[in-house]
């Protein structure tokens, strides 16, 4: 599935909507093409197509067609390649995951008589508990510090970094952020709107800490009166009248990682949404607000970064004197 297998887009002519070319060309367009054009997110797109043209590249499929051909001889061994190319486990999941997407459209719609993805073993849920790291308190304010606030470019690294630790955003959640999802307001307490996977929508109360930076940072930006614009913007695009994109995820990235670099804890972005989840955790917050709060769809994913029974300071080893 690629960029020129998407739907056609046809010009009306005179006043019918569809000519009758337009009419039997859309009629025409493939299944596949079809349930790719309706996936949802761009996220979604784009991990979709890298699962759907990595199993054409395996298989020899050229045409959308030829995907009705597939049996489950084809999906066990593409997931022996998968394995032999040293995929996690969660990675081979989900690409299995897409073309099976792909193979229930086809079912709905008559085009196939089974999914062959079903049925076919795939590799066991990974435990992820201790693999991002979560800071420690010391080093989370360490952070926080590190950027210079007399800078305009200071101003708006610790507001982002103050933004993922108290509120445990995604790098895209935060990319995303307008500046007037920054004021909103519920039952008179300040929160954010973010948007988050799945075109879900959730409001976090804003943290006072975040806000205040925040505030700083556009009162130096210029662009706080801005409403419909990107929160966080690139440098050259941070002075009133320049262009309105965002910062992107790979500049959240660096960000996080200079700093932390710098300080001698190298750490990507989402370590800083782990240390917000394990700290809210260890301060006793209900697990099931946590999930609400960092968007999770399944309570399992949250208790990741429950690691009150993994504590160091709460191993026996400690208990033992001589």
């Amino acid at each position: 599935m690629t960029a020129e297998n998407a739907l056609p887009v046809l010009t009306p002519s005179g006043g019918r909507l569809l000519t009758a070319d337009a009419f039997q060309r859309l009629a025409d367009v493939p299944l596949e093409i079809e349930w790719f054009a309706n996936l949802g997110t761009k996220a979604t797109r784009r991990a979709y197509e890298n699962a759907l043209q990595d199993f054409r590249r395996f298989t020899g499929i050229a045409r959308p067609e030829e995907f009705r051909t597939v049996t489950r001889a084809h999906v066990i061994a593409w997931r022996e390649d998968l394995v032999q190319r040293a995929l996690s486990g969660q990675t081979i999941r989900h690409r299995l995951a897409a073309l099976s997407s792909l193979f229930e459209y086809l079912c709905d719609r008559n085009a196939v008589t089974h999914n062959p993805v079903k049925g076919v073993k795939r590799p066991p849920v990974e435990s992820y508990e201790g693999k991002t790291p979560a800071l420690g308190d010391h080093q989370a304010r360490q952070l926080l510090d590190a950027p210079d606030a007399g800078t305009l470019k200071g101003k708006r690294d610790r507001a982002i970094l103050a933004t993922l630790l108290y509120h445990a955003l995604r790098r895209d959640e935060l990319c995303r952020l307008k500046v007037k999802d920054y004021k909103q307001e519920r039952r008179g307490v300040a929160h954010l709107k973010v948007s988050g996977k799945g075109g879900k929508t959730r409001y976090v109360p804003l943290h006072p800490a975040a806000g205040g930076w925040v505030a700083e940072y556009l009162e130096s930006s210029g662009h706080g009166a801005e409403d419909g614009s990107a929160l966080f913007r690139p440098m050259y695009q941070s002075r009133p009248g320049g262009l309105a994109k965002s910062i992107t995820p790979d500049g959240i990235y660096k960000i996080v990682r200079g700093y932390s670099a710098a300080l001698g804890f190298e750490i990507g972005a989402h370590a800083l949404r782990a240390t917000a989840a394990t700290n809210a955790l260890d301060h006793q917050a209900d697990i099931a607000k946590v999930q609400e709060w960092l968007g999770h769809a399944n309570i399992a994913t949250t208790r990741i970064y429950d690691r009150r029974k993994t504590r160091p300071e709460d191993s026996p080893t400690f208990k033992v004197v001589y």
